[in-house]
This record gives C-alpha cells, sequence and structure tokens, in this order.
C-alpha cells in the first residue's frame, strides 16, 4: 500500500499572538516542524506544541531559521559560517532538550523560509547548516527539496535525507518553489490542493504555474499551517490521499 507523510509549521505563535490552529492540526499531520524560537515561537509555545505532539502521536522535526523574528524567517541573511552554524546548533540544542522535557524527542531537521530557499543552491550556508546538525546530532535526519544542493552534500555527510514536496505552492518549471512575491505563489483552494497532491503522490508530477507538467518524488508533503484554510486544508488532502489507498504516517522516527 502507498504510503506518504504529511507534515506542517507549528509553534509560529509568540506571547500574546497566535498563529494558526496547532491543536487540531496535530490530530491530522503526521510530522511537525516545530519552530525554534528565531523566526517565530518562544520556549513557553516550543514546549506545549511539543507536548500536543506528544500526547497525538506525531512525529517532531526542527524547523531552523536565521535569527528574523521581525520578517518571519522570509528575509535572507548573509551571516558568517561561525555565527550560522552556531545558531543552527543552538536552535537545535534548545529543541531536543525542551522535546525530552516534553516527553518526546526530534527525529529530523527542516530549515524554515528564507534559509530552506538559500541553501537549495547556496553550498557555503548548506554546510553550515550540515555542520550544525552533525555537532548537535548526526542521528537527525535532513527535509528538504528534490535536487537541492543540501541534500546532496548531506547525502555525502552521511546524513538521512528526505525529499519534500508542497501541497499549496506553486512550482517553476525547474521543480523549485514560485516566490511568494510573485502572483499565484499559494494555492488556497482545498479541493484544488488534495487533487494536486493526490497526483504527486500517485503520478510523482506536479503541474508547474505556467502549465508544465513536472516529476516531483517526495518522502512528505507540507501543508502550511499559517494559511486561514490550513486545518480545512490539510483535512482534505488527508481525506482524499486515504480515498485512493494512500496510508499517511510519518516519514523518519516516531513521536516517543
Amino acid at each position: 500500500m502507498p504510503a506518504i507523510d504529511l507534515n506542517s509549521d507549528m509553534g509560529e505563535s509568540f506571547g500574546r499572538w497566535t498563529l494558526g490552529d496547532d491543536e487540531s492540526l496535530l490530530t491530522v499531520v503526521s510530522s511537525a516542524n516545530i519552530a525554534c524560537g528565531f523566526h517565530a515561537g518562544d520556549p513557553a509555545v516550543m514546549v506545549r506544541t511539543l507536548r500536543n505532539a506528544a500526547e497525538n502521536g506525531v512525529t517532531v522535526g526542527a524547523h531552523v531559521s536565521y535569527r528574523d523574528l521581525a520578517g518571519f524567517g522570509r528575509r535572507y541573511v548573509d551571516e558568517s559560517d561561525e555565527d550560522l552554524t552556531a545558531d543552527v546548533m543552538y536552535q537545535l540544542a534548545a529543541i531536543e532538550g525542551l522535546a525530552t522535557a516534553a516527553g518526546t524527542h526530534v527525529s529530523y531537521v527542516k530549515p524554515h523560509g528564507a534559509l530552506y530557499n538559500r541553501i537549495v543552491t547556496d553550498e557555503r550556508q548548506a554546510a553550515c547548516v550540515i555542520h550544525a546538525i552533525q555537532m548537535v546530532d548526526a542521528s537527525l535526519g535532513l527535509l528538504t527539496l528534490p535536487g537541492s544542493a543540501v541534500g546532496r552534500l548531506a547525502e555525502q555527510a552521511g546524513l538521512a535525507v528526505y525529499r519534500e514536496a508542497f501541497a499549496d505552492r506553486a512550482y517553476t518549471p525547474s521543480g523549485t518553489l514560485v516566490s511568494r512575491r510573485e502572483p499565484g505563489a499559494v494555492i488556497t483552494d482545498p479541493s484544488v490542493v488534495a487533487d494536486r497532491v493526490a497526483r504527486m503522490v500517485s503520478d510523482g508530477t506536479v503541474e508547474a504555474i505556467d502549465g508544465t507538467v513536472v516529476p516531483i518524488t517526495a518522502d512528505s508533503v507540507c501543508v502550511h499551517g499559517d494559511s486561514p484554510a490550513a486545518v480545512a486544508m490539510a483535512k482534505a488532502v488527508r481525506e482524499r490521499l486515504e480515498a485512493g489507498g494512500v496510508t499517511v504516517r510519518p516519514f523518519a522516527g516516531h513521536a516517543s
């Protein structure tokens, strides 16, 4: 029986400011990318989200980022190698410690936002992220775009690498994501998104923004948690997959 993981970004609330419905999403997805405080989240939010993930049997990933709270991690930062490596190490150490206290553990790393996109092609910053993972916990897997520089370098370094597709993001003809600055970059109709994901899983293809068909191979599909219809979209995707005989299960590790 075919299987796929559904992941979502979570723990992105901060203080009195709430973003997303994490509690509801954790009843739908199989993996949770939890913010580590640099682009979003704070210690209390991290602990609460980790506990909720553990209670729902959802696998946990570290959603590491540039240090960019004001820009939600979506601005490119030209850090020195030493600073970027230390920043990622700090985030990994923090979430691994809190996960232990919450009764779960971290199984993988998914960089966030601008850092995620940058290391698809930037080998220097990709190497920093890989080095940080090796220094803190080399057992962690890496979730990234198929064909990315960071994925290739991580495999060469002996890390487990998993490939990710995006349910609600438009693709370019080359298989990369359309910039959020461009019109049509985010798809908001749950039924359209569910059909796209079903096609990704069954046929290994996705329709690019120009109408061409792009091959895509994924171990996990991301449904973003910060859109207004995030829960409805995640439910629509899961229902569509299960109706087609696809099992939804984590791609890495276990929740506890």
